[in-house]
């Protein structure tokens, strides 16, 4: 009787121990864009960045979609070094510049991707109002 208890005891203390230590962190998003409102013509500049999480290949160079809520997308991919388990960092920040041509609030989306899976979104409100000799500005109007 002794021997399967011993064996068990045996297994347990072979398997795995942890207390969640090894759990996998997903990153957030922050976004941020200067300038947040703005008269036209003019060119953003958004800065996606991820805090917290686990420096983890799932996490590492991905692509990044931004979506301009004006009919415009890009793909944004990074030229990286194969990732190696316990010494690569992930990259944090990411930024992208666009040109807005005409008056209206934008949402900015930008999706990361890795491997095809989306793993992070965030969108973020961009007020663009008609500037000088722009159709649609006040004073042609009143003219």
């Amino acid at each position: 009787m002794k021997t399967p208890l011993v064996a068990a005891l045996a297994v347990g203390l072979a398997a795995p121990f942890s207390f969640g230590a090894d759990k996998v962190k997903k990153p957030t998003l922050d976004m941020r864009v200067t300038p947040r409102m703005a008269f036209s013509p003019v060119n953003i500049l958004v800065i996606a960045e991820l805090k917290g999480g686990n420096d983890i290949e799932e996490y590492y160079c991905p692509e990044i979609e931004w979506d301009w809520d004006d009919g415009g997308k890009s793909v944004q991919e990074s030229d990286c070094d194969p990732f190696q388990d316990g010494t690569t960092a992930i990259e944090r920040r990411f930024s992208e510049e666009h040109h807005y041509g005409r008056a209206g609030v934008y949402n900015v989306k930008a999706t990361f991707r890795k491997a095809g899976k989306s793993f992070l979104a965030g969108t973020i409100r961009v007020s663009v109002r008609a500037g000088a000799g722009v159709p649609g500005n006040i004073r042609e109007q009143e003219q």
